[in-house]
C-alpha cells in the first residue's frame, strides 16, 4: 500500500496539480489585491465615494440589548465583481496561452513540411535488384 501511494504521489500529474494549486493560490492573492486595492476604490469613486462594504439594508436597528440586523449586499456586490474580474483575467491568460501554443504548433508543422520537402529522393534501385525482381515475377507466372 505504501509503495502504491508513493507511485501515485510521484506521478507527474499529481506534482503538476500541486504546482498548479500553489501558483493558483498566489495568483488569487495578486488578483484579490488588484480588485480590493485598485479597482474597487476607482469604482467607488465613480459611484460617488461609495465603499461597497458599507452598502447594506438595515432590517432592525441596534438597541442596547441587540446588535443591528442588516443585509450586507455591498459585500455580495464586491464578491461578484471579484469573480468577474478573476474570470476575465483567467480567460485572458488561457487565451494567450492557447494562441502561443497554436503558433508553436504551426511553426512545428512548417518545420516538418520543410523537412519532408527537403528530404532527398530515395536512391534508385540497383540494376541487379530490378533484374532479380523481374525474374521473380516471371517465375511466379
Amino acid at each position: 500500500m505504501i509503495a502504491e501511494f508513493k507511485k501515485f504521489i510521484t506521478r507527474g500529474n499529481v506534482i503538476d496539480m500541486a504546482v498548479g494549486i500553489i501558483i493558483g493560490t498566489a495568483f488569487k492573492e495578486i488578483i484579490n489585491s488588484l480588485v480590493k486595492e485598485i479597482i474597487m476604490p476607482l469604482i467607488g469613486m465613480f459611484l460617488g465615494c461609495v465603499s461597497f462594504a458599507d452598502l447594506k439594508i438595515v432590517i432592525a436597528e441596534a438597541t442596547e440589548q441587540t446588535t443591528e440586523v442588516a443585509i450586507m449586499y455591498g459585500n455580495f456586490i464586491q464578491r461578484v465583481i471579484d469573480f468577474l474580474i478573476i474570470a476575465f483575467v483567467v480567460f485572458l491568460l488561457f487565451r494567450t496561452i492557447n494562441r502561443l501554443r497554436e503558433r508553436l504548433e504551426a511553426k512545428k508543422r512548417e518545420k516538418e513540411k520543410a523537412k519532408v520537402a527537403a528530404a532527398p529522393p530515395p536512391p534508385p534501385t540497383p540494376v541487379d535488384i530490378v533484374l532479380l525482381t523481374e525474374i521473380r515475377d516471371l517465375l511466379k507466372k
